[in-house]
């Protein structure tokens, strides 16, 4: 009867397994080829197309719509790469094959390559859920407080030459996060002119000071500026986080 031996030779398990192998294949290559929306077709040092693209073909383009009204972005596309693309790095071959390190041919620090490098990222403000830029003074915070631990507004800083080259102004919270980016801080005429900041996680906050270990005196005055007293962009932070980074290796 049909009802009853319509599957007395088909093997349901093995339906199962097999459907389930074929599903995870393609949430494999789906996900592979949704990683490469961005920084693809791959290239050499030269800018040129590399020969070994991969296994996985680029995905067609997609069109994404950003929040805030900020316009459109469509990716993968030459456009949207060649937009994000730094031109004419000082930088040079080592050697003639692909994949060797390049050499600084300038100062590393200032031109923004190696451990030092950034993005072109778009310069404005990331937003919070309701539009307003994420980080700023937290002056301008009423509900805002240290909590725990030591405040360093007011203490200099020190270089990792132990060099006292400013003084901490201000703290620059990110209220979604409710936490500490940013320190801002005043240089001594010895080193330099108008404030800068430095990223919380690359300092020591001791009792009497702040220390800045991965850049030397010399170096504070080359830390990038920002154009805002309230707000910092994206670049901005690319910029000045890359600085700092750079430090310990060019410093």
């Amino acid at each position: 009867m049909v009802g009853v031996n319509f599957f007395g030779n088909f093997d349901l398990a093995s339906l199962a397994i097999w459907g389930f192998w074929l599903f995870f294949a393609y949430l494999i290559y789906y996900l592979q080829t949704e990683n490469m929306r961005e920084g693809y077709p791959l290239e050499d040092e030269d800018g040129e197309i590399a020969p070994n693209q991969g296994p996985f073909p680029v995905p067609e383009p997609k069109t994404f719509k950003l929040r805030d009204g900020r316009g459109e972005v469509t990716v993968p596309s030459p456009e949207n790469e060649e937009a994000h693309r730094r031109q004419n790095l000082a930088l040079e071959r080592t050697a003639t094959a692909n994949g060797f390190p390049l050499a600084p041919t300038g100062n590393p620090l200032a031109d923004g390559v190696g451990p030092a490098s950034w993005a072109p990222r778009r310069d404005e403000p990331e937003l919070d859920g309701h539009g307003h830029p994420k980080i700023s003074p937290m002056a301008g915070h009423a509900d805002f407080f240290v909590s725990a631990g030591r405040d360093p507004r007011g203490l200099p800083v020190l270089s990792r030459d132990d060099q006292v080259v400013g003084h901490i102004k201000e703290m620059w919270v990110d209220a979604a996060e409710q936490m500490v980016r940013y320190l801002e801080y005043d240089l001594e005429p010895e080193w330099g002119e108008g404030s800068r900041l430095v990223p919380i996680t690359l300092t020591r906050i001791k009792d009497r000071w702040v220390m800045v270990k991965t850049l030397k005196a010399a170096d504070f005055n080359g830390v990038p500026k920002i154009a805002g007293t309230d707000q910092i962009t994206k670049l901005e932070e690319d910029k000045v986080s890359a600085y700092y980074a750079g430090g310990p290796l060019f410093s």
